[in-house]
């Protein structure tokens, strides 16, 4: 693809906003729009989608590097012509704009797919960022290789602050190979043996790359060498997918699109809600009269009604996890609660990290929390 910096561009516009002290909403596809508080109507927007470009890709040395505005799909592309693939699996939600997810979006939500706790999460793989801070200065940190940081690595703070911690331009992540081979089996059991058998699992040296279990049925994807595949499915047994199935569902699950997730599957008033907890978690210990569990148990997806939503932050605390509000109803106000409160003294951390990137606080203000 065409590389296109507007790096200059950006930096101006910023610059601009924070000497007249206004707002400025970080967007790009808009295939995670749906996260986190709205910009308020005085924010200008900054468009990273022209931004884009694969800047530097080194096959032998496990590394990309792309501007922020680089659709997810064509990084996908150009590594599978190399037997190379990103390890946290982004998902890339159906853009507004054009059809796919960005990197940049991806390190911002810092959102991972099936294969995360295998493989890492986004955190994992970032190696350093060139960014805009809220003053409009262009800055780099970390690099193009693994290695120790002394005080705050900048690079990684990046994830998951959706933009409020900077307006990023280039981002280097590590990049693994595909497995050798992969195999995905079905095994129909209940809720409480899938959870019994994750812990299992959990315990053991098979190459698994996902689990997830809903409505009765467990799956489990094997990669890896071929005869570890082979040994791990005699042990796992149930009923074998094809390649054609097993893409399918995988890649469906990453991005939304099982009817468990459809907006007219569930009821028309209910949230979608997440839950990150510990595999031990009972099934029984969270509402929702369905649930679909990810990431060998440590990720939970559940359809809630408003009201329920302070008794589920409340049940998920208890068991040592976090909630967020995922993709609210459409009803749902504007200026609802998305991510589990942070005790004061972390809330204290995040706002003074805030103040030394964004002085101001023009970045994505109150994107994650009001404060």
């Amino acid at each position: 693809m065409i590389d296109q910096d507007i790096s200059a561009e950006l930096a101006e516009r910023v610059r601009q906003a924070y000497d007249q002290d206004q707002p400025v909403s970080i967007t790009g596809s808009g295939s995670k729009s749906f996260l986190g508080r709205e910009p308020g109507p005085e924010s200008i927007r900054l468009d990273l989608t022209p931004h884009s470009g694969i800047l530097d890709y080194e096959p032998a040395e496990l590394v990309l590097t792309a501007r922020a505005g680089t659709p997810l799909a064509e990084i996908e592309r150009v590594l599978a012509a190399q037997g190379q693939m990103l390890p946290f699996e982004p998902p890339q939600f159906q853009g507004q704009v054009d059809g796919t997810g960005t990197l940049g979006g991806a390190v911002a939500a810092g959102l991972s797919g099936p294969a995360r706790p295998w493989q890492g999460a986004v955190r994992d793989a970032v190696l350093g960022v060139r960014l805009i801070n809220g003053q409009g200065q262009i800055l780099k940190f970390g690099g193009q290789v693994m290695k120790n940081v002394a005080g705050y690595d900048v690079s990684r703070l990046m994830v998951g602050a959706f933009g409020t911690l900077g307006v990023l331009l280039d981002i280097s992540v590590r990049v693994v190979p595909m497995p050798r081979a992969q195999q995905s089996q079905i095994v129909a059991v209940s809720a409480e043996e899938a959870l019994a058998r994750f812990a299992e699992w959990n315990q053991s040296a098979l190459p698994i790359t996902a689990a997830t279990f809903a409505d009765g049925q467990l799956r489990v994807r094997l990669g890896g060498a071929e005869s570890a595949v082979h040994k791990a499915v005699l042990r796992i047994s149930g009923d074998t997918l094809t390649e054609m199935e097993a893409t399918r569902y995988w890649q469906d699950l990453r991005d939304h699109r099982l009817d468990f997730f459809q907006p007219d599957v569930a009821p028309v008033d209910n949230d979608l809600w997440r839950a990150a907890v510990p595999l031990t978690t009972p099934i029984d210990a969270l509402p929702g009269a369905r649930q679909l569990i990810d990431w060998g148990g440590q990720q939970r997806w559940v359809h809630l009604t408003s009201d329920q939503a302070t008794e589920f932050r409340t049940l998920v605390a208890r068991h040592s996890g976090h909630a967020t509000l995922f993709r609210p109803a459409k009803s749902k106000p504007a200026d609802t609660e998305r991510f589990q409160p942070l005790p004061p003294p972390l809330l204290a951390l995040h706002q003074r990290i805030k103040k030394a990137m964004d002085p101001k606080g023009i970045l994505n203000a109150g994107q994650l929390f009001p404060e």
